[in-house]
């Protein structure tokens, strides 16, 4: 039983944290909820950020979770614009920037994750960019357009989802790209090498400019403005501007101040929590980018840095604030839209965990689903442009059932004619 004079607090105005204070009420929660935002924004959501809303297809009010006015009626008290300092667990308060004691009975931590930076000289010149928050794609959106109106260039360092996606609406507004990634094709450490080279074609055929095998090693410019990116093989790029996307780092700065168990950077760091999403402290939760947990059927610990986590993730530390039993056992998911090209991957697969990828369909004409086993079993599978399969791949992940590979790759076979 929960008492209702207890405080629950949030530190996090992403999804992760909104969709856990709507959960809190939804269940039936009639304490305090307080939602600890540092940015001035209401809570939102990311995937818009290098997708609709930076292409200009959605509208800026597309990106939150909730209208504002939902926040008064559920009776979520929000402190936006002010980021959690320090916390104490002795005295279970959450200090904020303008110096506020927040008291806690149950704390969820939801603190996401911040872009990678370049280490490189340049980086302070004003054409240089990341995309993590709304108004980083405000400012990168009428970047892209002043490019594409000017013939300009932009140098993108990494061949990741974002750097991808970016590299997509800059096309679309008629920008050229040039995109510098160290690995031999896009997205290699998350598809391998087998299907890499699907976007290395598709983003071709929309005339971007790959440099593999490469990394930035300095940002050339004059007057605060950028004129070129220099790359560790010698070459020079032309660009008038620069997006860093290589990667997110978790924000622990404040569970490790607080001395909460962390997983070593080596292996993906972040928060670490049990399948529960109970921290190290057992009044303390974590979830979304930052939350590392144990999943139960996979047998290992994951941080999982996409939409459906947060989306899911939130509730389920909600639930587990609430003492309700959580075993946070999700398949991992997520989805990409470049160009005409519209995809999902359910699963994990990271780099020497599989042994063969069968493909159904067509790939040329980039319909088709893929799918990586091991020993015959399923361990993810993606979706190019085939809709309404993501249950089926799911449940033939979660069976651990041997399959046909044969099978699995006759489109005339039904997935759902695999299940054990």
């Amino acid at each position: 039983m929960v008492d209702a004079n207890q405080t629950f607090v949030i530190v996090g105005g992403g999804l992760a944290g909104a969709k856990a204070a709507e959960t809190l009420r939804s269940e039936g929660f009639t304490g305090r909820v307080i939602l600890i935002c540092d940015e001035r924004e209401h809570p939102y959501e990311r995937p818009p950020l290098s997708k609709g809303y930076l292409t200009g297809r959605d509208a800026r009010d597309s990106v939150f979770v909730h209208k504002p006015d939902w926040y008064a009626r559920a009776d979520v008290e929000l402190h936006l614009g002010q980021p959690a300092v320090h916390l104490d667990r002795a005295a279970r308060t959450v200090r904020l920037g303008d110096g506020t004691l927040v008291h806690y009975d149950k704390l969820l931590l939801a603190t996401g994750a911040e872009p990678r930076r370049l280490d490189v000289p340049g980086t302070g010149l004003a054409g240089v960019h990341h995309l993590r928050r709304l108004a980083h794609a405000e400012r990168l959106r009428g970047v892209l357009s002043s490019l594409g109106r000017d013939n300009g260039h932009l140098v993108i360092a990494g061949a990741g989802w974002i750097g991808l996606e970016v590299a997509a609406a800059a096309r679309g507004y008629g920008a050229e790209v040039t995109v510098v990634e160290p690995e031999p094709t896009p997205l290699h450490g998350v598809l391998g090498p087998e299907l890499g080279a699907l976007f290395t074609d598709l983003h071709g055929e929309h005339g971007v400019r790959f440099h593999f095998g490469a990394r930035l090693t300095e940002i050339i410019g004059h007057d605060g403005m950028v004129l070129a990116a220099r790359t560790d093989d010698g070459e020079e790029h032309p660009a008038h501007d620069v997006l860093a996307a290589i990667g997110a780092a978790p924000r622990t700065a404040l569970a490790e101040a607080a001395g909460l168990a962390l997983v070593d950077r080596a292996d993906g760091g972040g928060i670490a929590v049990d399948a529960s999403l109970r921290t190290s402290d057992p009044d303390i939760y974590a979830a979304g980018d930052v939350a590392a947990a144990e999943h139960p059927w996979l047998g290992t610990r994951l941080r999982v840095e996409h939409w459906a986590n947060a989306l899911n993730e939130g509730p389920a530390a909600a639930r587990a604030m609430l003492g309700q039993h959580v075993s946070y056992d999700r398949v991992p998911y997520f989805f990409s839209d470049q160009y005409d090209v519209g995809l999902e991957y359910s699963g994990w697969a990271p780099p020497g965990s599989y042994d063969q990828v069968v493909c159904r369909g067509d790939i040329g004409k980039r319909e088709f689903i893929a799918f990586w086993l091991r020993e015959g079993r399923l361990l993810a599978g993606m979706n190019v442009n085939v809709w309404d399969v993501t249950a089926p791949i799911q449940t033939l992940i979660r069976s651990g059932a041997a399959l046909d590979p044969t099978a699995l790759a006759d489109p005339a076979t039904p997935l759902e004619s695999l299940l054990p």
